[in-house]
């Protein structure tokens, strides 16, 4: 089984627990509030590594204590992170409100991952195996994706892009893409196709992808599910699994993470698709981004238990 490299932001988290999120110009009260580890990179590697995968994390961390902590906590995981670059200055940030429902609001601000920068990456080729896959987001510097993006492509790598923030990508990048899992939001402002839930908005927002070059893609649809077409035009409607939702803040990173430790481990993609819902289920079953993320007997437990 080979290696994921997971290029991307870590962050702090500091999430603030409302009875609802506050409209311009209001002050509300938090119920509670927790400062854990985050960011999307970081979030989809322990994902990953908790399903059993190997993870090698590639990113920019600060010169202060949250930094030891973060880097700390993926040590615990068993990620490597001999990649991983300290810069002057302070971790990246993310002030997270999250609602009754489980729904979060988040504001991010890049610290040391903005600081990244290309000759941080230019040992990627060192890193790779015969099956390794890289696993990339959009919070740190877009040139830096990009790179990292290329170079994968160029030494054989597949390339699974969660274009998370969303932005304009470069049409030349779209064949360049192995996996592409894109939430509604996110789906919407890449392939300008609004997904209402309707079949055929779907097919219209993935076909479209597909057509760019990307050789599969998955749209995570939250409590609908997720919606899954590959070149071959295969297409696999996955539901989500019915639990009460505390918070949803890590919920797609874990699908994304999870879904390419099944992978690894050699399993269908419809499987993967099954083994990623659950792990996400799990996850939005209880508070936090990292520590809401279910290991692999976790995960296999509650399959079980739902079939």
């Amino acid at each position: 089984m080979g290696n994921i490299i997971t290029v991307g932001s870590m962050n702090m988290d500091f999430v603030y627990y409302v009875s609802r999120h506050p409209l311009p110009g209001e002050t509300v009260h938090s119920v509670r509030t927790e400062t854990k580890a985050g960011g999307k990179g970081a979030n989809q590697a322990v994902a990953a590594a908790l399903s059993g995968a190997e993870v090698t994390m590639v990113g920019a961390l600060g010169k202060d204590p949250y930094s030891e902590d973060v880097l700390a906590g993926l040590h615990g995981h068993g990620i490597d992170t001999s990649s991983i670059v300290l810069v002057n200055g302070a971790i990246g940030t993310a002030f997270i409100t999250v609602d009754a429902s489980g729904q979060n609001s988040i504001v991010l601000n890049g610290g040391a991952n903005a600081q990244l920068k290309v000759q941080d990456l230019t040992r990627l080729p060192e890193l790779f195996e015969p099956s390794s896959v890289m696993l990339l987001q959009n919070e740190i510097p877009w040139v830096c994706t990009q790179y990292a993006i290329e170079t994968a492509h160029r030494c054989g790598v597949p390339v699974c892009f969660n274009p998370a923030p969303a932005l304009t990508i470069p049409l030349r990048l779209f064949p360049l893409i192995d996996t592409m899992v894109l939430n509604e939001t996110e789906a919407a402002w890449v392939t300008g196709v609004k997904l209402d839930g309707d079949e055929s908005a779907l097919r219209q927002a993935a076909g479209a992808l597909i057509r760019s070059g990307v050789k599969e893609v998955i749209l995570t649809l939250g409590d609908k599910g997720s919606f899954y077409m590959n070149e071959q035009e295969e297409i696999i409607h996955t539901p989500a699994f019915k639990v009460n939702v505390e918070d949803t803040t890590a919920a797609g990173d874990t699908f994304i993470g999870s879904f390419l430790a099944a992978r690894q481990k050699g399993m269908s993609t419809e499987s993967c698709l099954q083994w990623a819902s659950a792990a996400s289920a799990i996850a939005v079953s209880r508070a936090g981004a990292q520590s809401s993320i279910p290991d692999a007997e976790e995960v296999e437990a509650f399959l079980k238990g739902r079939a």
